[in-house]
């Protein structure tokens, strides 16, 4: 970020009020063309002060300080569900409002095309570490919701005593079966369970990719001591399992759940008893 040069700095805080209350204006118009026009006054308000505020501020502060307090800045906006439109738009409001304030008081030519450089080249600097910074904190955001929503639909589901379910609904690509695989793993020794019943009913296709995931997870569930037991074959399903000479019969399949958990029973060495 560039240093201004101090005469320009000293004229910015000795107008600090005035370019304060006119960036205040500006941002009105701001606030008509986003999304802000839903927030609430008083957050509208608490949020501008301490934007400009944070603005005047990297006056004062050293090129690694003002990095770090733009990053946190740019990170509780993330949080707060701010788009990036409005930051871009306040900052460049911002930089009229400085250049109309040093244009009034300055008629030299050759000064103003330098002023004009130096702004430019400050806020610019601002934009684009609050960009950069505000993209990283997106990004870090959807991974670990993606991660989040990843864990939600691979689920290990203890039901009885030794015996649990994962439930598998939707389309299962290479980093779902990954996560799948560990999920299984992790939840087999954390349930302690000797039976796994692994439901495909709301897998809507199964193709040979899929099988072999499948295939996969059954075979690791085994070396750890365990049994699994696919289970929500659908008509549909063995057919085309039938047609693409998937070959399943290393682990007990079964039609419909309930048929599964009978058969855990069995293998588990328990039974239901009517009350």
């Amino acid at each position: 970020m560039l240093s201004l040069q101090p005469d320009i700095i000293e004229i910015i805080l000795q107008n600090k009020a005035d370019i304060k209350a006119r960036w205040l204006k500006e941002i009105e118009a701001v606030r008509k063309e986003t999304y802000m026009k839903n927030v609430t006054e008083h957050v509208f308000e608490s949020t501008n002060q301490e934007f400009v505020e944070l603005i005047l501020d990297t006056l004062h502060w050293s090129q690694v300080e003002a990095t770090e307090r733009i990053g946190q800045y740019s990170e509780r906006l993330v949080r707060a569900g701010m788009q990036l439109e409005y930051i871009t738009q306040g900052l460049q409001a911002f930089r009229r409002v400085i250049l109309e304030m040093l244009t009034e008081r300055e008629n030299d030519s050759k000064k103003i095309v330098s002023l004009f450089y130096e702004i430019e080249t400050w806020i610019d600097g601002i934009i684009n570490k609050v960009i950069h910074n505000y993209s990283g904190s997106w990004q870090n955001t959807f991974e670990l919701q993606k991660l989040s929503l990843l864990e939600l639909s691979a689920p290990l589901i203890p039901i009885f005593e030794n015996i649990s379910i994962m439930p598998l609904i939707g389309t299962i690509d290479t980093a779902r079966a990954k996560l799948i695989m560990e999920n299984l793993l992790n939840g087999v020794i954390k349930h302690r369970a000797e039976v796994v019943l692994i439901d495909i009913t709301g897998v809507p296709v199964v193709d040979t990719m899929v099988a072999h995931h499948i295939i996969q997870a059954a075979e690791a569930v085994r070396l750890v001591g365990s049994r699994c037991i696919l289970v929500g074959i659908r008509p549909e399903i063995a057919q085309t399992i039938v047609n693409l000479g998937i070959d399943l019969s290393q682990f007990p399949t079964k039609s419909t759940l309930r048929k599964g958990v009978e058969t855990a029973f069995e293998l588990t060495n328990k039974q239901l008893v009517d009350l």
